[in-house]
Order: C-alpha cells, then structure tokens, then sequence
C-alpha cells in the first residue's frame, strides 16, 4: 500500500513538472514571439519604402517625391537631408510613442491585407505637436521678435481650445508652400498669425 502511494506521489510530481515545463516553455515562447515580432517590425518601419509598400495614396506619391532629389513639400526636404523618415514624424516621443506608431501600422497592414483599407489612409486628427516637438523643441524657447509666434503658441493653446497648431502653418505633405519660407504658405500663415493677434487684441 505505501509502494502504490510512493509511486501515485512521484507520478503526481513528474506531472506537476512537465505541466511547469510546458508553461514555462509558452511563457518565454510569448516573451520571445511579443519582443522578436515588434522588434522586426520596428527595423522594417525604419525604411520609407515599407511604410509606402502597404500604403496606397498618398503615401506613395509622398514617398515618390521624397526620392525625386528635388524637395517640394515639407516632409521631403526633411528626408532629403537625412533629417527624418516617415516614422520619425508618425510617432510619439520615446518607445511608447514608437510603440504606438507600431500598433497603428500593425492596425494599417491588417487592413490593408484584409481589403478594407481607406484611400487615402484616414490620417490621424488632431496631428499632435509633440510629434514635430521631439526634434524641434528649441523652437517654443528662443525668445526673439522673429520667433515670438511659436514662443506663444503654447500660451494661446492654453486659453483657446481652437487655437493653432504646427500643423496650422507647416503642411508636410502640402506642395502650395515657398520654399524660400521653409515651405509655408503666405497666405494661410498670415490668417493664423491674425487670428492669434485678434485674441490676444494686438
């Protein structure tokens, strides 16, 4: 009786283990599978090709003039000179912003795949500063008469939940700007400096 209760016992126990090595197994499979997929997909992300591979228009007309040598809007002047790919600006600051931007390709690729995917690509609504702020934070610091628009900018928004934005005055991927001016837009920049100056009530 003790043999047969001896013997219940270690087959009670070599069932206990393989149970935790096959968890354990799963747990670092999913460990390995959570940190190799986004990893890849990251790398992938890094080169503007990809991005315009799954998307239609017009990301691939954006992608095509950034590559043409010749900058005509915003976003390609900034990747001619090597200063950001589309990821760089369709992200957040840090590995959560990245990681955000890597869960709405996941989100894009999936519907694209799956037929359902709009054209254009919906873009995202309000464009946050803090995507353009990551590169050009200085920009809201240098106190001088030729800056005082983006030295206030962060004091109207505060005040008026319509004020402006980056994207009020720098459209990336707009081909209506001069590009002796950084590529804004005379016109439609005028119209946000006055509104700005009407509540402010100068």
């Amino acid at each position: 009786m003790v043999k047969k209760s001896g013997r219940v016992k270690r087959s009670s126990e070599i069932s206990n283990r393989k149970i935790q090595i096959i968890a354990g197994a799963i747990i670092a499979g999913l460990i390995l599978f959570g940190l190799i997929i986004p990893m890849t997909a990251m790398q992938f992300e890094n080169h503007n090709g990809f991005c315009a591979s799954c998307h239609t228009e017009g990301e691939q007309t954006f992608y095509n003039r950034s590559i043409a040598g010749a900058p005509v809007d915003l976003a390609s002047i900034h990747d001619i000179k090597g200063q950001a790919r589309c990821i760089d600006c369709h992200t957040g600051p840090g590995i959560i912003g990245r990681y955000g931007g890597l869960m709405a390709g996941a989100t894009d690729l999936i519907s694209y795949f799956s037929g359902h995917y709009p054209q254009p690509a919906a873009l995202e609504e309000p464009y946050p500063d803090i995507n353009c702020l990551k590169c050009h934070a200085k920009v809201t610091q240098k106190q001088d008469f030729n800056n005082h628009f983006h030295v206030f900018l962060p004091r109207w928004q505060a005040i008026d939940k319509d004020a402006a934005t980056c994207i009020s005055c720098h459209l990336s991927h707009d081909t209506n700007g001069d590009i002796k001016i950084s590529f804004l837009n005379e016109k439609t920049t005028v119209a946000v400096c006055q509104k700005c100056h009407s509540i402010a009530g100068g």
